[in-house]
């Protein structure tokens, strides 16, 4: 063989060895990770409400800046009769309610603070940023069903807002009510995240991973300076690289790489901050919520073989954690229901000691597992 040729063929090997290393897993290569140690001992349910409050359903976790208290927005109490085969994202709300979703908790679950009474209809999840800011995501704004039961509801929803700790409103994006593109409207926003640098980078299309969806369904990155500012979106619907079927949770590694909870696709797509491909990681299965801390990464999947549209023949539901490093996956957290409707987490938040917490939709309640 030709020196050039020996070179290129070198070349290729070393970026495949590379590229494995990063985790560039595709789902046909890799067995189901369920036969995993579970070392963490669960508390459920975690928090103590207030006299004559219920949790509503929830998968809005996040850790406060101390590193030990909890932020959680859930949906208000509301607890529906969800008829057979119907998505419990059109009936879960705080549509009507007075109730104040958005709860802080130390680490013994004791409840701190609530606000943002009035301002949601669909909390969906929760971020805390670098100076102590809280940002929600309302996922959606009010269906046929909810305008003709609260008729004088003003309009609420496809936003993300933005708080100060003690609950003032710093910053909306979206136009409450009204599903849109950017810059003036946002369309099923799902989840916020915020870079070093403050820009704002907001995952859009929640609906992707249903039966009947297609190219002209939202599923995108959309990216905004730190004061809001439209700047571009990226990606859109399907399953290659740098496309999504639901983008449902979003984080920043210490690198600046971008990693999204692609649920529809089964996969964490890991891609740079202009929305260019750089990996994707089957192995956690089928992500609902991710966190990231010291290095490691956890994976929350409360659907899979558990609805109609969510098969995943041979995988188990339940928290996966691994290596960020390599994408190696050492522990699982079992869902207690494993194929029933959606159940376990959600949203997942991870302490400065390594505990775990759960936002629990089908369950309706708030997890803890100690590490």
């Amino acid at each position: 063989m030709p020196r050039k040729e020996r070179l290129m063929s070198l070349i290729v090997m070393v970026a495949a060895i590379t590229l494995c290393g990063t985790g560039a897993y595709a789902e046909g290569e890799i067995q189901p990770t369920n036969d995993l140690p579970n070392p963490f001992q669960s508390i459920a349910p975690w928090g103590d409400l207030r006299e004559g409050r219920t949790w509503g359903a929830l998968n809005a976790v996040a850790i406060d800046n101390d590193g030990e208290s909890v932020w959680v927005a859930n949906r208000c109490g509301a607890n529906p009769d969800i008829p057979p085969g119907e998505s419990p994202f059109a009936y879960d709300s705080c549509a009507g309610s007075t109730v104040a979703p958005i709860m802080k908790f130390d680490s013994s679950g004791k409840l701190l603070k609530s606000f943002g009474a009035g301002l949601f209809i669909f909390p969906h999840k929760i971020y805390v940023d670098a100076d102590g800011n809280i940002w929600v995501v309302d996922g959606r704004s009010a269906n046929a069903r909810e305008r003709k039961k609260y008729p004088d509801d003003k309009p609420k929803g496809q936003v993300v807002v933005k708080f100060s700790p003690e609950g003032k409103v710093l910053l909306t994006i979206g136009t409450a009510g009204v599903a849109g593109n950017p810059p003036q409207a946002l369309t099923e926003p799902c989840i916020v995240v915020t870079a070093p640098n403050g820009d704002i980078f907001i995952a859009e299309g929640h609906s992707g991973q249903y039966p009947g969806q297609g190219p002209d369904s939202v599923a995108r990155i959309s990216r905004f300076t730190k004061d809001g500012k439209f700047i571009k979106s990226f990606g859109r619907w399907g399953a290659a690289p740098g496309e999504f079927k639901t983008p449902h949770d979003i984080a920043l590694d210490s690198k600046g790489r971008l990693l999204i909870a692609d649920r529809g696709n089964m996969r964490v797509q890991i891609l740079d901050q202009d929305g260019a491909f750089i990996a994707e990681w089957a192995q956690f299965s089928r992500p609902s919520g991710l966190y990231l801390r010291d290095d490691m990464i956890y994976v929350a999947d409360s659907e899979s073989n558990g609805l109609p549209f969510a098969a995943h023949p041979g995988w188990k539901r339940g928290i996966r954690i691994g290596s960020l490093k390599d994408g190696q996956v050492l522990y699982r957290i079992p869902d207690p229901l494993e194929m029933e409707g959606t159940s376990a987490a959600e949203g997942i938040a991870v302490d400065a000691k390594g505990n775990v917490y759960g936002g629990e939709v089908g369950p309706r309640q708030l997890v803890k597992h100690i590490k």
